[in-house]
C-alpha cells in the first residue's frame, strides 16, 4: 500500500481558498457595451438631427434633441474659455476613468452591486472621454421636461454613470445582513 507522509500530501483548500470564476471579463464586457450603446446612440443622433434641433417622442414630455456640450456635465462651464475646460475635463476624466478602473479590477472577480455598478460608471466616463477627446464636444440629446421644468439634455453613457451611482448609494445605504 502507498501512503503519503503529511508533509508531501496536496492540502486540501480552505474556503477562502476556493477559486471562484473571475468575473472581470463580463464587467468589462458591460463596460464595452456602455460604450458601443453610446457611440451607436450619438452616431444615429448626429446623422438623423442637425444640432439644436429635436424631434418630438413624448410631446412636452421628452424628445431627442442634438446638443453639443462643450461644457461638464449637465452644460455647466460651457461659457468658459472652451480650451481650458476641455483640457480640464479631459484630464479629470482620464483620471477617473483609471480610478474606476482600479477599483473595478480590485472588486470584479465577484458580480455584485458594486461591481457592476463601477462597471457602469466606466463605460459612461469612457463614452464621454472619446467625445471630449475627438469631438471637443459631448453629442448630448435626451431631452425631459417635468411640467414646466426642462432637464439639461444628456445621454447614454450620463445615464449609466448615474445608474452606476445610484446602484452604489443603494448598496451603501443598504443595512448590514446579521450573520446566522
Amino acid at each position: 500500500m502507498l501512503t503519503t507522509s503529511p508533509e508531501n500530501a496536496t492540502p486540501s483548500p480552505t474556503t477562502h481558498e476556493v477559486a471562484t470564476p473571475d468575473r472581470r471579463p463580463i464587467l468589462f464586457l458591460i463596460s464595452a457595451l456602455v460604450i458601443a450603446l453610446d457611440r451607436l446612440t450619438k452616431i444615429w443622433i448626429v446623422d438623423h438631427i442637425r444640432p439644436g434641433y429635436s424631434i418630438p417622442v413624448i410631446p412636452g414630455v421628452f424628445r431627442l434633441s442634438h446638443v453639443l456640450n462643450t461644457g461638464a456635465a449637465f452644460s455647466m462651464m460651457e461659457n468658459w474659455r472652451a480650451d481650458y475646460v476641455r483640457i480640464g475635463l479631459v484630464s479629470f476624466s482620464a483620471v477617473a476613468a483609471v480610478l474606476v478602473f482600479v477599483l473595478l479590477w480590485r472588486v470584479g472577480r465577484a458580480l455584485s452591486l458594486t461591481s457592476v455598478s463601477l462597471a457602469l460608471i466606466l463605460g459612461g466616463a469612457l463614452g464621454n472621454l472619446y467625445d471630449r477627446i475627438v469631438l471637443h464636444h459631448v453629442v448630448d440629446f435626451l431631452a425631459v421636461n417635468i411640467y414646466h421644468y426642462h432637464w439639461p439634455d444628456f445621454n447614454a453613457a450620463d445615464s449609466c454613470i448615474v445608474i452606476g451611482a445610484c446602484l452604489l448609494l443603494l448598496e451603501i445605504f443598504q443595512p448590514e445582513k446579521s450573520p446566522e
